[in-house]
């Protein structure tokens, strides 16, 4: 089990391939240690760095690039962020393949508004005369979104800045809110009202979207064992009304 200190704690997560760790290294240097994340094999790396006097742990989480989780390590990712409630999470994306990045992003949002985009590789981006208007980018997700070559060096004071504003709320995000079909919608606000009181400190919209994708293992980590042995024919997908006598 890993043991977190007491830093604010950030959490690092991003596809595989964006430069993740390495940005982790360049932010921890040799302040780092491993442990496994508890009833999992799956690794997690932490580090600590010091910013403008104040003191930050770091943990890496495994490279996902899904929060509906497949696989033990984008298990861990979810949980992670959803149950240690990290004060930041920065998204390392790669600046050559923002498209693809993005999805993970926007997953993270609706989890999390203490979101910090790390646009990394942008030494890459320029080789390829690649152009990303960052301040745009910002504007749409409104979260910040630093441009980083993290191998070189570039960005990382921007960056540890950006997180010591997200993490003592100096800088309070506001994404925008990302909206589905009118099914969707109409069946998330009629499943809100019950999640809200029974999840307390948990965004009940992300986890009414949870809900309706049949996410039983979540519900189950959040103290509803019974969930796992509701059959799929029962579980209330598009059908709110049946919510309330499902969780209780």
């Amino acid at each position: 089990m890993m043991s977190l200190s007491k830093g604010l704690l950030v959490a690092l997560a991003g596809n595989p391939n964006t430069g993740k760790s390495t940005v982790f290294n360049a932010l921890t240097g040799l302040r780092q240690h491993t442990g496994n994340w508890p009833g999992k094999t799956v690794t997690l790396a932490r580090g600590e760095f010091a910013w403008r006097g104040l003191r930050f742990t770091l943990v890496d989480l495994p490279g996902t690039y899904s929060l509906f989780p497949n696989s033990p390590d984008e298990e861990v990712t979810r949980d992670f962020i959803c149950f240690e409630r990290p004060a930041a999470t920065v998204v390392v994306t790669d600046a050559t393949r923002l498209e693809r990045n993005l999805n993970l992003v926007l997953q993270v949002l609706e989890l999390t508004p203490s979101v910090i985009v790390c646009l990394n590789l942008m030494d890459e981006a320029r080789r390829l005369a690649l152009e990303v208007d960052t301040g745009l980018l910002a504007h749409e997700l409104a979260v910040p979104v630093v441009p980083c070559a993290a191998r070189r060096g570039e960005g990382l004071e921007e960056l540890k800045e950006a997180i010591l504003d997200v993490a003592t709320g100096r800088a309070v995000p506001k994404p925008r809110r990302i909206t589905y079909g009118a099914e969707v919608e109409t069946a998330v606000a009629h499943l809100m009202p019950f999640l809200a009181p029974l999840i307390g400190r948990f965004n009940p919209r992300w986890l009414a979207l949870r809900l309706l994708e049949n996410d039983v293992a979540l519900l189950a980590r959040l103290g509803y064992p019974a969930a796992q042995e509701v059959s799929p024919e029962r579980r209330p997908s598009l059908e709110p009304g049946r919510v309330g006598a499902w969780l209780n």
